[in-house]
């Protein structure tokens, strides 16, 4: 018998699992852990949120762009600022997307349990962190998620699993 956790193989009469301490119960030949890591409880809230997060960077990413494709026909007299004004809201726009795009990404790949996003979401969670309140609120559950004790091993077993 297998331990679904940990892989390790278990004695019949085992109530925990040697290696990682889950609780196991029996069924049909198989060990099954009966309760959920933190892990596995988190994961899909955590790629929720980043999703919902990656949504919402869209507005002011589509704003600025709309704008900066505007801004030529606003800005009136300053030859420099009619010029370089709507570049830097397009450069500022594009930024907002390519935020929103990676949230939206990490969320998609932490749901889906893919290899990368856990990597990614601990970057991407580290520089949320300088983002007050939302997303230094979103960087610290990041953190408290994918840091955990064990967590790189739990990840890469529901990795495989997937």
């Amino acid at each position: 018998m297998f331990c679904n956790r940990c892989g390790t193989t278990v004695q019949p009469e085992y109530n925990l699992c040697p290696k990682c301490g889950a609780l196991l119960s029996r069924t049909a030949g198989t060990m099954v852990v009966q309760n959920q890591g933190r892990l596995e409880r988190h994961l899909r809230t955590l790629g929720t949120l980043w999703i919902i997060v990656g949504v919402l960077f869209l507005i002011p990413a589509a704003i600025l762009l709309a704008v900066g494709g505007a801004a030529h026909f606003v800005i009136h007299g300053e030859p420099l600022a009619r010029f370089f004004g709507p570049i830097v809201l397009s450069v500022l726009g594009a930024g907002f997307f390519i935020l929103a795009a990676g949230g939206i990404c990490i969320g998609w790949g932490l749901m889906q349990r893919q290899a990368w996003a856990r990597i990614a979401a601990i970057i991407l969670g580290i520089l949320a962190l300088f983002h007050p309140p939302i997303g230094t609120a979103l960087g610290i559950y990041t953190l408290w998620v994918l840091l955990s004790d064990d967590a790189g091993g739990q990840y890469e077993r529901l990795a495989r699993a997937a």
